[in-house]
């Protein structure tokens, strides 16, 4: 059933007073969301609480949301914003964060998700850590492009940016994430001799 909806369909009925469709939409596109809030927040619960605040300003604004865009494209305008305002918030209420400790954080929270057992793809999880280590800017442009599936119009759109520009800013992230990989891999190998 939740197929046969286009998102457009879904939020006219939502406008029209159906406000259970709602649940349809943000099932459709949690993943996508909570995706994109971990990329920016790099923790597990702050991405959840970030996601959960772009659906409550998604519901609330969804009245003016036009018709000239994807409803994805949309979406991610407002979990940029809301991630971009949470980590202002936090930075305010922490001291200083060094390098080192974020580095050791984002160890421990991969530690965390690799310790319920053996990952099926190496690959992935490495491809995931090095994501982790790109800047914010790179590794939303590689998350959007490979996991959400945007197209470099949709992408430009979704930062305000000229598509050109995100095709340059593009390889130059692959660039980057390369090289995260080269040096996550390296270490592999010597653990393993």
């Amino acid at each position: 059933m939740e197929q046969k909806f286009t998102d457009l369909m879904l939020i006219q009925n939502v406008l029209n007073g159906d406000s259970g469709q709602y649940a349809l939409l943000v099932k459709r596109h949690q993943r996508f969301v909570f995706t994109l809030a971990l990329r920016f927040a790099k923790n597990r619960e702050d991405a959840e609480e970030i996601a959960q605040d772009c659906f409550i300003k998604a519901y609330k604004a969804l009245g003016t949301f036009k018709q000239t865009a994807k409803f994805s494209t949309w979406l991610y305008t407002i979990t940029y914003t809301t991630a971009m305002t949470f980590l202002r918030r936090k930075r305010l209420e922490t001291s200083s964060i060094n390098d080192e400790e974020t580095f050791l954080q984002l160890e421990n929270h991969t530690s965390s998700f690799n310790a319920n057992g053996y990952e099926s793809q190496d690959s992935h999880k490495y491809l995931n850590q090095a994501i982790q280590m790109l800047i914010p800017d790179d590794a939303t442009i590689i998350t959007l492009f490979y996991q959400g599936e945007q197209s470099l119009e949709e992408i430009g759109e979704m930062l305000n940016v000229e598509p050109n520009t995100i095709k340059v800013k593009l390889h130059r992230a692959r660039h980057r994430l390369k090289e995260k990989l080269q040096y996550l891999l390296q270490d592999e190998v010597k653990e393993l001799l």
